[in-house]
């Protein structure tokens, strides 16, 4: 089974990283469930805020505005850290080349961890119940060194078809090259090719 097709070209966020020599495989992003405690917080924030605002319009009381306006910038206080939330996943990035794997993190500060394929001893993924039927899992990769960047990554899509592809760059690059290298297929069907120097009805 062979991995979706990823672009040819990477996106903004990852190729500032990557360097002219080595050959970009892919780039994905967590899988939507990564976001989901966030969509929950933002659901239920909702749900609270709109219970109080009912409440508090019904409460015969001085400060019953001042109530009613603190709710509301609580509200939006969180959904704005939601948001936030989001825009983090959007930017995250989990990055395969010919060289090496790389994990892409954070909106202001961003943190870069990268290891080579060279030094990648063991990989394994697991998955859930719930992975297994969402089709994502975490990967757990060793190395040679003792100190590790990039070990434990959860919520990755498609967890089969990636550790596939990532074991095929690491102990059969050539044939990862070759398959790449491959021309489109004709899309012509034999016998109907145009012949040189022959036209219709000739």
């Amino acid at each position: 089974m062979r991995a979706p097709a990823v672009p040819d070209v990477p996106s903004p966020i990852s190729a500032r990283y990557l360097f002219p020599t080595e050959k970009y495989r892919g780039e994905w992003r967590r899988h939507w469930v990564h976001l989901m405690p966030w969509y929950i917080i933002g659901t239920l924030s909702t749900f609270i805020m709109g219970l109080a605002s009912g409440m508090l319009t019904k409460w015969d009381n001085a400060n019953r505005d001042t109530a009613l306006s603190v709710t509301v910038i609580v509200w939006l206080l969180i959904l704005g850290f939601v948001g936030w939330k989001i825009l983090d996943w959007y930017m995250d990035r989990f990055i395969l080349t010919n060289k090496r794997i790389m994990l892409i993190q954070g909106v202001i500060t961003r943190s870069v961890a990268m290891m080579p394929l060279g030094r990648v001893t063991d990989m394994k993924y697991s998955q859930t119940p719930m992975g297994r039927m969402l089709n994502y899992g975490e990967f757990i990769i060793e190395s040679a060194g003792q100190d590790q960047a990039l070990r434990n990554v959860p919520h990755l899509p498609n967890p089969n078809e990636l550790y596939l592809q990532m074991c095929e760059e690491m102990y059969e690059p050539e044939a990862v090259d070759e398959r790449m290298a491959e021309p489109e297929e004709d899309l012509i069907p034999d016998g109907e090719a145009a012949v040189p120097g022959k036209s219709d009805g000739t």
